[in-house]
């Protein structure tokens, strides 16, 4: 059983995590303001570029283009985005086991390349060759990172390294959601139909350019805004999930310290009873 003395050192550790967590709390909901807000500036973009990345292609046949090239898979990439920090709940475990599933289902060799210091520390530690693994900074990705990225995949794929890349990101719903989600990246893919949308890809549109020249274009713009996208909606989902897991913390702390304060109280009043307790037994027994 603890004594008052390490009852009241336990309140205080409680109460310096219950600071940290609380900080971190609110770092976190700053950064994923600004977070969200990119997020949310960056969807029209990326969904008018499949918009009319499906246009050109109902409008003529896709070009010979190395980014469409498809071959037999005997090797792929995969492109994992993952946090550089820990204390951010599950976010780091989900897309680690999304990825185990992967490659234990995927056919073929693979390579990883890592966004985040979490997904290399834990595929590197267990075997898997790693290509690469990009730093992003807290403050947030940029297009130079999107950019490094890209020519990567790009140069593996072209140069016949790997016949294929899919990317492993969290897609960004709430501060209290985020989902594992995997894209095909390379070679890229002509979007689909989505329920309801069918109608808006057989409407008649003239080009200038052809569309032909115009999805050679297109096409590596298109990776690169899967790519943005995808930095961004994992950035904002990582700043989501440790604001949850701090709050989530920072209130177990106070229901700690106030279980362990209710305790000491009780301890300490128990030991002020038995002082009073002996005090009146002496007097009674000089009485005597």
């Amino acid at each position: 059983m603890a004594t008052l003395k390490q009852l009241r050192q336990r309140i205080r550790s409680a109460k310096s995590i219950q600071q940290i967590t609380r900080a971190m709390k609110l770092v976190a909901a700053a950064r994923l303001r600004r977070a969200q807000e990119r997020v949310l500036q960056a969807r029209p973009y990326s969904d008018k570029m499949r918009e009319m990345l499906g246009y050109l292609g109902e409008a003529g046949e896709m070009p010979e283009h190395p980014l469409l090239e498809r071959r037999p898979v005997k090797s792929y990439g995969v492109l994992l985005l993952t946090a550089e920090r820990g204390l951010c709940g599950s976010f780091n475990t989900n897309l680690i086991r999304h990825t185990q599933e992967l490659l234990r289902d995927s056919a073929g060799e693979a390579i990883l390349i890592t966004v985040g210091a979490k997904g290399h520390k834990f595929f590197s530690k267990r075997g898997y060759p790693v290509e690469k693994s990009f730093t992003i900074p807290t403050s947030g990705p940029t297009s130079e990172h999107a950019r490094a990225v890209m020519d990567l995949v790009r140069e593996m794929f072209e140069s016949g390294r790997v016949d294929a890349i899919r990317l492993v990101y969290s897609r960004f719903y709430s501060a209290i959601r985020q989902m594992p989600q995997t894209v095909q990246l390379l070679p890229i893919e002509p979007p689909e139909h989505e329920p309801g949308k069918e109608a808006a890809f057989s409407k008649a549109y003239t080009f200038e350019p052809g569309p032909t020249a115009l999805l050679a274009e297109l096409l590596p713009r298109y990776a690169f805004t899967l790519i943005m996208h995808a930095l961004y909606e994992s950035s904002a989902s990582e700043h989501g999930s440790r604001m949850t897991a701090m709050t989530n913390a920072t209130d177990s702390a106070g229901e700690m310290i106030d279980t362990l304060t209710l305790e000491a109280n009780r301890r300490r009043q128990a030991a002020i009873t038995k002082e009073i307790l002996e005090v009146v037994g002496g007097a009674e027994a000089l009485k005597d």
